[in-house]
């Protein structure tokens, strides 16, 4: 079951007023095509394994008592290709020795780590399991591509899964994971990796930068995420009325829009909250639902369906129950005084 969640994004925001004159674009220009009015990002000296520490730190400091038995990072930012970077998470928790490690499905990291750490629960492995989602996104950006700068934020959200009794609220019910590997080249990260290195050539100067064909990516998003969902609505017997929340990854305006359309939830029962953060990777679902519990959207046995698209290509849906989680749940700022947004 899904006992809590958490999250947390560095700084203040970055407004599209803000974003650099080179690229041409404005609030207008930016808000059309993404749903986006600002991101936050890390700055200098700030990293994934920071950003995650921030938001499971705040997640711990308020959860009931219990051991945490191992440490699941969702991530594609990750501090170093070599080691995983939630060892030194755990580490810097405090947790001693679990077993702690990394899942790199990009974007659709949470939804897969949920389903990891439900598998490692119900198998009696672990009693309770933190997962974390955290990207950085604006150490891989071309500072000459806007198309991607206008849209990645940087943040981190922390759940944790644990042991609980069927029909309880926060019960994980149900998943529904894929993968297209024929899509691999889509969403990418060209240069750094042993494939790269295997070419024997020097790297390029823009090999290390993230690089993504928005167009052909919008098609695969709002097919994968439509047909995921359709296929574990039908696997839970929920009628897509029927579903409270829906909590899609915060991709773009234009796909939520889509994927809700196509799914058939109505606007009103849709959880957005790019308009403030940007894509977050694979922080944005944790951090959505933070939010969502923040504004009192979210009520203990309520229906949420997630859905998450990321690169691989990857896809995953998840079907639970809300927890009857604490009323204090926000999204901190770098100096912790903050929400996101004022209210």
């Amino acid at each position: 079951m899904l006992q809590d969640v958490a999250g947390w994004v560095p700084g203040e925001p970055v407004g599209n007023e803000r974003l650099p004159a080179d690229w041409g674009v404005d609030d207008a220009w930016v808000r059309r095509r993404t749903g986006i009015g600002s991101r936050h990002r890390a700055g200098e000296g700030v990293a994934t394994g920071d950003l995650a520490f921030e938001a499971a730190s705040r997640l711990l400091a308020r959860a009931p008592a219990g051991e945490v038995d191992a440490v699941v990072l969702a991530t594609a930012t990750p501090d170093h290709l070599c080691p995983g970077t939630a060892p030194a998470l755990a580490a810097r928790l405090g947790l001693g020795t679990v077993p702690a490690l990394d899942i790199a499905a990009v974007c659709s990291g949470f939804v897969y780590g949920l389903a990891v750490c439900h598998g490692l629960v119900t198998s009696g492995l672990y009693g309770r399991i933190l997962l974390v989602g955290a990207d950085v996104y604006s150490t891989w950006l071309d500072p000459a591509d806007r198309s991607a700068g206008v849209v990645f934020g940087d943040g981190a959200g922390a759940a944790l899964v644990a042991a609980g009794r069927r029909g309880d609220p926060g019960e994980l019910l149900a998943f529904d994971l894929g993968s297209d590997g024929t899509g691999y080249d889509l969403i990418t990260v060209p240069g750094g990796g042993a494939r790269a290195r295997a070419n024997g050539k020097p790297p390029g100067l823009t090999d290390g930068f993230f690089r993504m064909q928005g167009g052909t990516v919008y098609q695969h998003a709002v097919e994968r995420m439509t047909g995921s969902c359709r296929t574990l609505l039908d696997r839970v017997g929920w009628d897509p009325a029927e579903v409270d929340r829906f909590v899609p990854h915060q991709a773009n305006a234009r796909i939520l829009r889509a994927v809700a359309e196509r799914v058939g939830i109505a606007p009103q029962r849709c959880v957005t909250h790019l308009e403030r953060v940007g894509n977050t990777g694979a922080a944005s679902i944790p951090l959505a639902l933070a939010d969502a519990a923040d504004d009192g959207l979210l009520h203990p046995g309520d229906r949420v369906l997630l859905t998450a698209f990321g690169g691989g290509l990857t896809w995953g849906s998840a079907a639970l129950r809300w927890p009857g989680t604490p009323q204090t749940m926000c999204m901190d700022s770098m100096e912790g005084t903050q929400h996101v947004a004022p209210r």
